[in-house]
């Protein structure tokens, strides 16, 4: 997400502007799949934003009608640009043709961060496209058409897009003032393999135009060959040569190095991220520990690879749930973590001690997500129920993914957008919910979030098993009542996602209940002849280590003369 940037002094370290708010995107091909689906997921992550789920009718529109374009993070209007006879449905980041767009922002070269004049920034590319593409070869289509004849209003992104059939990586980064538009580059990510991007540019080097398998956006009416794996603006290189970027030869020029070259910052708050989910589903990802912790800069990454396994949709949801578990980096076990090995820490990002500078991990999984999703597409199945957007607000950690099919004509109104706001508090709003659950667990994580773990999990399997049963009843209905199957469909995403908050409200107050004031009670029954009975009570303290942490700062501070141990 492009929200709050912070500059960062000490340039000579971290290198470019460098976001506090930022996403993470996995992807994931058929031939990566369990099942044959696509996924690609994303976190969109910042302290300000409000977890909703947004939707958008299709509908129908004359000729000639103009559509207002506001900027997405603030709501500035831009300006307007042609709208299309047709739009689709869109619900979330998903829409009704089972294409689906995610991103992240990794700004790069700070001159070209602006634009002005422009109309599209990168909130309404994806949701502009999602409403006007059949397949993600014609999102990648519409993107570049977009950013060619109204100008490109955000700063350098990273986008994900997919269908039921692929998915590609396209990466763009605007030309600052005094020319309109924006360099690009978007690759189709091999069958076979996974992929992701989460703040940095990751593309380098890529095959130049040869008319068989890459092509240029002045020949982009080609995108939809079935051969076509790779196209980019006309002048992504030119232009890099024009502004003194790059001096060498076309072979070897790489679009990430260019335009967004990586520091210790794009390393170890971003590239950390792709690589950790590159090594739960590849072995000998390790060789890239120092790249990735920021050391090694030269020893960059691929920008896809070959997993060992094939991928589960539950795999995808839990690899956004990451901490950097099993790593030299694991933030469960450093100082930060606190007596309750709490993954997640208090920003700042970076902090100073005396002339020191300091940084704390930047996970996948983040205190301050707005929503996130896995997008799930099926190719066997009619578009109306092969699209899966599953859907969660909060802290990926401590949310539950609810199925949303993107074909659906609304949305569940606890999700919905104007159900509470960033500082507007309702107990009816799916954000808000997650968040008494999240943030009472972050007070004792070790203890309380295996609980939320396993509800989790409990719901999740549960709305797996449903989904199957319920594509298959859609199935046979379809052939000769499509719209009774949308109606269906709706009911029951409208109904879980209700339902789930529901629940999820009542299991706050359990958890609140029986872990008030840093103790642990259980319920017991009352015995015969007595009225009440109070409840089963333990006081589990900081825990053995902390302890020896205390007596290691304090020594004898805290300790009783006489008192025998215990």
């Amino acid at each position: 997400m492009q929200r709050l940037y912070f500059s960062l002094v000490f340039l000579s370290i971290f290198g470019f502007t460098f976001q506090s708010e930022a996403c993470t995107n996995f992807m994931v091909t058929k031939g990566a799949a369990v099942d044959g689906s696509t996924f690609i997921s994303y976190a969109a992550d910042s302290h300000v934003l409000y977890g909703e789920l947004y939707h958008w009718p299709a509908a129908t529109y004359e000729k000639g009608t103009m559509l207002d374009i506001y900027e997405w993070d603030t709501g500035k209007f831009l300006g307007q640009i042609k709208q299309v006879e047709e739009t689709y449905n869109v619900v979330g980041n998903m829409n009704e043709f089972q294409v689906a767009i995610g991103e992240t922002t990794y700004g790069g070269r700070s001159e070209l961060g602006s634009q002005e004049g422009a109309i599209v920034d990168y909130g309404n590319l994806m949701y502009i496209s999602l409403q006007r593409s059949k397949s993600a070869r014609e999102a990648v289509k519409v993107m570049g058409e977009l950013v060619s004849e109204y100008g490109y209003y955000s700063s350098g992104e990273s986008f994900s897009i997919s269908d039921p059939d692929e998915v590609w990586i396209l990466e763009m980064i605007g030309k600052g003032n005094g020319q309109k538009g924006a360099v690009w580059v978007a690759l189709r990510v091999p069958d076979g393999y996974v992929c992701a991007h989460a703040n940095q540019a990751r593309i380098m080097t890529f095959p130049l135009a040869d008319g068989k398998k890459s092509i240029t956006f002045e020949d982009i009416d080609k995108v939809f060959e079935p051969e076509i794996e790779c196209v980019y603006a006309a002048d992504v290189i030119t232009f890099a040569r024009e502004k003194g970027y790059f001096d060498g030869k076309d072979e070897v020029f790489s679009f990430s190095d260019t335009y967004a070259p990586v520091s210790f910052g794009g390393a170890r708050f971003c590239e950390v991220r792709v690589w950790s989910f590159f090594r739960s589903v590849k072995e000998g990802m390790d060789k890239y520990y120092n790249y990735a912790s920021g050391h090694d800069l030269k020893n960059r990454m691929p920008l896809w690879i070959k997993p060992d396994r094939k991928v589960a949709v539950e795999d995808v949801m839990d690899y956004m749930r990451d901490h950097l578990e099993g790593t030299p980096l694991d933030m469960t076990k450093d100082m930060g973590a606190g007596a309750f090995e709490n993954p997640f820490r208090r920003r700042p990002l970076t902090w100073n001690v005396g002339d020191g500078v300091y940084c704390n991990e930047r996970a996948t999984a983040t205190q301050q997500t707005g929503f996130i999703f896995v997008a799930q597409a099926r190719s066997w199945l009619p578009d109306e129920i092969g699209g899966i957007l599953w859907f969660g607000v909060d802290d990926a950690a401590s949310n539950v993914f609810v199925p949303m099919y993107s074909s659906i004509t609304k949305v569940p109104e606890a999700y919905a957008r104007g159900n509470g706001s960033m500082m507007e508090f309702t107990f009816d709003a799916a954000f808000w919910v997650f968040n008494l659950v999240s943030n009472f667990a972050y007070t004792r994580y070790n203890v309380i979030h295996p609980e939320i773990r396993a509800e989790q999990t409990k719901l999740e399997w549960k709305f797996q098993e449903e989904t199957k049963a319920l594509d298959n009843k859609a199935l046979a209905l379809i052939e000769n009542n499509k719209d009774d199957v949308v109606t269906m469909l709706t009911e029951y995403s409208v109904n879980t996602g209700n339902e789930t908050v529901k629940h999820w409200l009542k299991f706050y107050t359990y958890l609140f209940t029986k872990y008030m004031d840093g103790n642990v009670k259980k319920k017991v029954d009352v015995p015969e002849g007595y009225k009440y009975h109070n409840p089963k009570l333990k006081q589990p303290g900081y825990g053995e280590d902390w302890y020896k942490k205390i007596v290691d700062e304090t020594g004898d501070h805290f300790k009783m003369p006489g008192a025998p141990a215990h």
